[in-house]
């Protein structure tokens, strides 16, 4: 049963507010470190940043940095969280699938857990996320894969999906997984073709 835009902002800001965010561990994932470590720093957007960490990490090694989620509260306390780590990043309540206030071009654009949760406007996401990566610009994603066991088509993709993005982007690495709770996901670095 697919959930509406408002039902879903309204659930993410409640957890937020109730500060019963499990997805949130505050920590930056080896995936985006290994990325920082191995690329020159440039300009980033975090495509959905709940509370602004990775926002915060990016911009601490040197990264130009833009963070964009679509609940409010999770804004808020990224920018609280901005202010006390004394870095400056543009933080802003949005759409994904819009990203109607975003100028430039980027070198990454990273999701962690937006993209997985978008049903039927992934190709919305797609179509604008080609416009805002610079050519040869990156593309990290994480997302869960879509199972028997978890099979919500608004919430996880499937392998096929994944595969399917390679019309799109090259897929530079796939690193397949389980979430902490035991939900099949993927990471996966995609560059795009032009």
């Amino acid at each position: 049963m697919a959930v509406s835009k408002k039902m879903k902002k309204f659930f993410f800001n409640l957890r937020y507010f109730r500060n019963n965010i499990p997805w949130d561990s505050g920590i930056s994932p080896p995936e985006l470190l290994d990325f920082i470590e191995k690329h020159p720093s440039g300009r980033a957007i975090d495509l959905g940043c709940g509370t602004g960490t990775n926002v915060i990490t990016l911009t601490q090694h040197g990264w130009q940095v833009s963070g964009v989620d679509f609940a409010p509260r999770a804004i808020k306390i990224a920018r609280r969280k901005a202010k006390s780590a004394k870095i400056n990043a543009d933080l802003q309540v949005g759409d994904v699938t819009k990203l109607h206030d975003i100028d430039g071009k980027f070198n990454l654009a990273l999701d962690m857990g937006c993209f997985h949760n978008l049903g039927d406007k992934k190709n919305n996401y797609l179509n604008r996320l080609d416009e805002i990566l610079a050519p040869n610009g990156f593309w990290l994603l994480y997302a869960h894969i879509l199972s028997p066991e978890h099979a919500d088509p608004d919430h996880g993709i499937s392998s096929t999906e994944v595969e399917g993005l390679k019309s799109c982007f090259n897929l530079i690495w796939r690193k397949d997984g389980t979430d902490k709770i035991g939900r099949n996901s993927v990471w996966a670095l995609f560059q795009k073709t032009s």
